[in-house]
């Protein structure tokens, strides 16, 4: 019979950067006026655990509600209810990472500058499925925008539009994909969903040996898997690490802090924090003052000003020691604190060295540029396969385009040509919609074209968007083509309600040299890319594949698939 009693619980597990893996180390790091404030309790369960640990408990009391003394004035009513919300923090030390676990309040308690801020997404972006996404914040520097996108019941990351060398992903959410873990034991908890940014939250062993267990689980992940190749372009684009380049880029967002400021510094909402600035009612602000400035919103033009009046070369240390603090009632009191962070955090900030161009969000460097090819050429090898779903002949290079499509379906009985055999819909009164070159037996469109050059394939590319929107959209291009299949393929028409589910670009490059993401035009990648993200946010899957080049005509024995 199964326990009443939960195997595991959701939590949100922290690593932090740079604490020692000792109790003692764990005590040091924690903000002794957090800890007097929910009246702290320290307790050792290293025993149980098996690994160094500290648990602090307590809670945030508060004799009067913030809200009493609103509603007093608002009704009459005499109104006296007090809060008490609960604080736990476990901090525990495996194979020398310190982690920690908040309940309740208890993530409040855990010190914020020391999280390792990549940490869940990392995680994340090997272990969830990127057909089932159901949560995604990115941001996209220079604006200061993040979106927020929840879809519960998932849906593939292509759909989501993100753009891949210019967006920072800050968060993914999804369903988990098979993993050793004690979640998977739990026989009414076998679907789980995870979500990654600063922390990784999931469902995670409530047991002492099990919780260790599922910690040691995650590294592996962490350090033996690569990402699912359609997440990888989440690590294109990481914090820099080269001290001699951030002091440079200190170095001159210092002097843009002295000059008129044109846009390239904007206000973004510290990762991990939209809930506490919806909460928020007065933003207390210091930059180099002792006096905070209060204020319903934070104030970029007071942080711009207080920062201009500073000195040359002490500008970009007073945003990094400023502090702005969140309360939750207007009266702004000790009791009210929400959270508080140094003010880079709410800052974002385009800095160019030379022709390179860098970020600042939620206090760390990015260089976005960079990722933009390794984000191109990733997308370029998802894309190109050589385990092609559609068997094409090889192609005698003395053959044309047309030669060669015609000649398909004798060698390969089940697919049709209809290389030039265009649709006229009322949009497209002139020549028509080529629709394919080639109707595979399992309906699948096969655009097909020899290049020499860029400008071959981007026509190639620009057909298909052309095609799958007209069947798509409109009734006249889907009725013709669906007339036309029937004709050419008697006894086997298209279904009803029929629309296209993938796109195969069959390519044969240049002289007969084997399609890599080496040999692709450059120009090439990026509209093959651009193409591919459109026709996949409309549920169309994309292959492209290289067809192999002959100098003899082949039988309808002889060459039977093509290889890239």
């Amino acid at each position: 019979m199964a326990s009443s009693t939960p195997n595991t619980s959701k939590r949100t597990l922290y690593r932090l950067a740079g604490v020692a893996p000792t109790v003692d180390a764990m005590f040091d790091v924690l903000d002794p006026e957090r800890l007097e404030a929910v009246d702290a309790e320290l307790h050792l369960p290293q025993e149980r655990l098996g690994v160094p640990a500290l648990l602090v408990t307590g809670s945030f009391e508060q004799p009067v509600a913030s809200w009493c003394g609103e509603i007093i004035r608002t009704t009459g009513c005499e109104v006296s209810r007090p809060v008490n919300r609960s604080a736990g923090l476990l901090m525990l030390a495996v194979d020398g990472e310190v982690y920690a676990i908040g309940y309740d309040q208890g993530f409040r308690l855990v010190p914020d500058h020391l999280k390792d801020r990549r940490f869940g997404l990392q995680f994340v972006i090997r272990r969830v499925d990127p057909a089932q996404i159901r949560d995604l914040v990115s941001h996209t520097p220079g604006g200061g925008r993040t979106d927020i996108t929840l879809v519960p019941g998932g849906t593939p990351v292509w759909n989501l539009g993100v753009q891949e060398h210019a967006q920072i992903v800050r968060r993914l959410g999804g369903r988990l994909d098979g993993m050793q873990l004690t979640i998977g034991q739990d026989d009414r908890t076998r679907i789980s969903s995870v979500e990654g940014g600063t922390g990784l939250r999931m469902r995670l062993g409530v047991e002492a040996a099990d919780l260790v267990a599922d910690i040691r689980g995650i590294v592996r992940v962490l350090r033996d898997e690569a990402p699912c190749p359609e997440l990888e372009f989440v690590e294109h684009i990481v914090p820099i690490k080269d001290g001699d380049l951030v002091t440079r880029l200190e170095e001159r967002l210092d002097d843009m802090l002295g000059e008129r400021q044109d846009g390239r510094i904007a206000v973004a909402v510290p990762s991990g924090r939209w809930a506490d600035f919806a909460a928020a009612q007065v933003f207390a602000t210091k930059v180099n003052s002792p006096e905070a400035r209060l204020s319903d919103d934070f104030s970029l033009e007071y942080v711009l000003n207080r920062a201009r009046v500073q000195r040359r070369g002490t500008r970009f240390a007073a945003l990094r020691d400023g502090t702005v603090t969140l309360y939750s009632h207007p009266r702004a009191g000790k009791e009210d604190v929400i959270w508080t962070s140094n003010v880079l955090r709410w800052i974002e900030a385009e800095v160019a060295l030379g022709a390179r161009r860098f970020f600042l969000l939620d206090g760390q460097w990015y260089e976005i540029g960079k990722a933009y090819l390794e984000a191109i050429r990733s997308q370029v090898e998802r894309l190109i396969t050589y385990t092609p779903s559609v068997d094409l002949p090889a192609w005698v290079l003395g053959d044309k385009e047309r030669d060669y499509n015609e000649s398909v379906p004798d060698l390969r009985p089940g697919y049709v040509c209809f290389d030039r055999d265009n649709v006229r819909t009322a949009l497209h009164r002139g020549n028509g919609v080529e629709v394919c070159d080639l109707l595979s037996p399992d309906n699948v469109l096969v655009m097909v074209k020899r290049a020499k050059g860029s400008d071959a394939l981007s026509h190639l590319f620009g057909q298909a968007v052309v095609a799958v929107q007209s069947l798509l959209h409109s009734p006249d291009a889907m009725e013709g083509f669906a007339r036309k299949v029937a004709e050419a393929r008697p006894g086997r028409a298209l279904p009803d309600g029929f629309r296209p589910s993938k796109v195969v670009f069959a390519i044969l490059l240049k002289s007969g040299t084997d399609l890599t993401a080496d040999t692709l035009f450059p120009f090439s990648q990026v509209t093959l890319v651009q193409t591919a993200k459109m026709l996949e946010a409309w549920g169309v899957a994309v292959e492209v594949i290289g067809i192999q080049a002959t100098a003899v005509h082949p039988s309808r024995t002889g060459i039977r698939h093509l290889a890239a």
